[in-house]
């Protein structure tokens, strides 16, 4: 559709939110995280866009994403990339209703069977036959299944690049999925990695990985065990996303290894 206004960001990873599934601040939180004046304290819900070859393509619709794309000008959503069906990354699905538009036909979403039952279910109405509903009444989607949730998956290819898909642990009997494009990976909602995925997150230029507070959490990566993924895994810069307000950004950073800085809301990586 001719006229749409957006932000060319191609070769570029946004980092749209690196907030936990609360955000930061922390709705009735007094802490000085929660009131500090440095907007990169500020973190809205997890989620990243990348400019491909063929289009903007977005990991996950995070409650907060209609904010997020608007901060950063980005008016085109190509298609969406889902690593698991959690609220915090799901609900802003609704948001996405203009892309049919702009695309001229459905979105494109790809996702692994539970994310597609979790949308057919959460949002039912953008899949029933209602009589008299208006242009853009609801969002027209179209499914991509990435495969079997218990199986490894297969490198594929969406809007002109490849993507590796990495399975990860996110608690006792739930696992989700982090994606490698290239020299670049996105792992956040992980508390264990399995080595063969460890083997597919060798050789990085940049990782961008779970890190929610400093104590232990039963379905994220602590900073500690965090750090010492990355330390294990070598990517040459590591980013920390998903986090609380346990993480106050500068100090955080000068005591963090060298290659090693927490994300922040608005932070641009280059594709590899």
């Amino acid at each position: 559709m001719s006229g749409v206004v957006s932000r060319d960001i191609t070769g570029q990873m946004i980092v749209l939110g690196t907030g936990t599934s609360v955000g930061v601040p922390m709705i009735g939180c007094g802490c000085d995280v929660c009131r500090s004046t440095n907007p990169k304290n500020s973190r809205t819900r997890c989620s990243v866009i990348l400019g491909l070859p063929e289009g903007n393509l977005l990991i996950d619709t995070s409650p907060d994403m209609r904010e997020q794309l608007l901060r950063e000008k980005i008016g085109l959503v190509n298609a969406v990339l889902y690593t698991h069906e959690h609220a915090d990354h799901l609900f802003g699905l609704d948001d996405l209703r203009l892309m049919q538009f702009y695309l001229g036909g459905p979105l494109p979403l790809y996702c692994e069977p539970l994310v597609e039952q979790r949308i057919r279910k959460s949002f039912d109405y953008a899949f029933a036959s209602l009589p008299n509903l208006h242009a853009g009444a609801i969002p027209k989607i179209e499914f991509h299944p990435i495969g079997p949730v218990n199986d490894g998956h297969e490198p594929f290819s969406v809007l002109g690049a490849t993507v590796t898909p990495v399975r990860q642990s996110h608690g006792p009997n739930f696992v989700t999925l982090g994606f490698r494009f290239g020299d670049v990976a996105y792992c956040t909602d992980v508390c264990e990695m399995p080595d063969e995925s460890k083997d597919q997150l060798r050789g990085l230029e940049v990782l961008v990985l779970d890190a929610l507070r400093t104590k232990p959490h039963p379905t994220h990566f602590s900073l500690d065990q965090a750090v010492a993924l990355a330390q294990e895994l070598g990517a040459k810069q590591t980013y920390f996303t998903h986090m609380s307000h346990d993480l106050e950004h500068e100090a955080v950073n000068a005591s963090l290894p060298e290659g090693m800085q927490l994300a922040y809301d608005g932070l641009r990586i280059e594709l590899c």
